[in-house]
């Protein structure tokens, strides 16, 4: 290979993936590409600083950094249909016993699905369980909800959240007294063209006839919502997570943030991000959804005042050089390419990720380019 030559110079990495879909979790993933990178450059100091945007992974990253992990048992996003229950994790953080973080995904997430996808699921899937998580929190004594959103198997505008507690009139009651903060990996609405159905829908399983159809019912229970709220909630940044679950949430009074703002302030992100040479990170997916709200977008953001390099391993790589180039990314790579398949990429993820790392860490130019 011609080119640069690698740089030899003992450099500090940061390694901050988020989740690889239901491959690898955040965790196993920067476990994964610090392994390969210490073959590659065995004498660079490496940071593992896993990382979530609210969705899968949000409480499991969370608890290698804060909180009292507790585990509640509530109905899985199918339950209506087979009568299945989940062990949902859930944190308590122990500087402020007050405070709970929750995740929906760790109660309603597409890979709880005991099946693949398809348009039953992405029709029946529900949010119970999300409000028996919060029903948990409240009796534990929290008054203070950070509720991570991303990774959902329904699209019932959170609806199923509320039916936990009875009715829209009860949850808010119960919810009175307690400071909401819905941590966002998306700032969709909830209808249209870019909304919940529309978007997300077809990953879930929805085929076009079912995608109307959730629209339809989403339509109708924004009605509810405003009503509910005193103000249509529909169109804000945000109402479209997780199924329209940030609808749910900001009709109860809810503050949006980023979920990766939440997981980079008790990370200590940025002194991380400061201190490094290099940033990798990683995701299933690098597409347009990547550079609004995700992890990816978020570390390039804090990144470029500092003008560290960051590189990007993901199972698939869809984003064009230029759309890169204005995201502040300096190189992608594909683990699919480099498994020979996304089958394999999936099936033996980590091992290729691992062997993904070493290969560039081997070849890393010094600029986050490969030589």
């Amino acid at each position: 290979m011609v080119g640069r030559q690698p740089d030899s110079a003992a450099r500090h990495v940061l390694i901050a993936p988020d989740s690889f879909g239901g491959t690898l979790t955040a965790v196993r993933a920067a476990e994964a590409i610090a392994a390969g990178w210490r073959r590659g450059r065995p004498h660079d100091e490496i940071t593992p600083a896993p990382q979530s945007d609210g969705g899968p992974g949000f409480v499991d990253v969370l608890a290698t950094r804060l909180g009292e992990v507790r585990t509640t048992r509530v109905d899985g996003p199918l339950s209506a249909e087979s009568s299945a229950d989940v062990s949902a994790d859930w944190l308590f953080d122990p500087a402020d016993p007050a405070t709970a973080y929750l995740e929906c995904a760790q109660a309603c997430g597409l890979t709880l699905l005991p099946r693949p996808p398809d348009p039953t699921t992405a029709e029946a899937a529900h949010s119970r369980g999300v409000g028996q998580l919060v029903a948990a929190a409240l009796a534990a004594g929290a008054r203070r909800l950070v509720i991570g959103l991303g990774g959902s198997s329904c699209t019932d505008g959170g609806r199923g959240m509320f039916e936990a507690f009875g009715t829209i009139a009860d949850a808010r009651a119960a919810l009175a007294d307690v400071e909401l903060i819905a941590a966002t990996d998306v700032e969709h609405p909830l209808l249209g063209p870019m909304g919940a159905a529309r978007v997300f829908g077809p990953q879930k399983g929805a085929d076009p006839a079912t995608v109307a159809r959730l629209e339809d019912r989403l339509a109708a229970w924004a009605v509810e919502l405003a009503r509910a709220a005193g103000r249509d909630v529909s169109a804000e940044p945000g109402a479209g997570a997780a199924g329209g679950l940030g609808a749910a949430l900001l009709a109860l009074g809810a503050r949006r943030t980023s979920g990766a703002a939440v997981i980079a302030e008790h990370t200590g992100l940025a002194d991380d991000i400061a201190a490094a040479d290099l940033i990798l990170t990683g995701e299933g997916r690098l597409d347009h959804q990547s550079v609004h709200g995700k992890v990816v977008s978020a570390l390039a953001g804090a990144a470029r005042s500092h003008r560290v390099p960051v590189v990007v391993l993901a199972g698939q790589v869809q984003l064009d050089a230029a759309a890169m180039r204005a995201a502040g990314i300096a190189a992608a790579h594909s683990l699919a390419e480099y498994a020979g398949s996304a089958q394999r990429a999936m099936s033996d993820a980590a091992n290729q990720l691992t062997g993904l790392a070493e290969w560039v860490a081997a070849h890393w130019g010094g600029d986050g380019r490969t030589a």
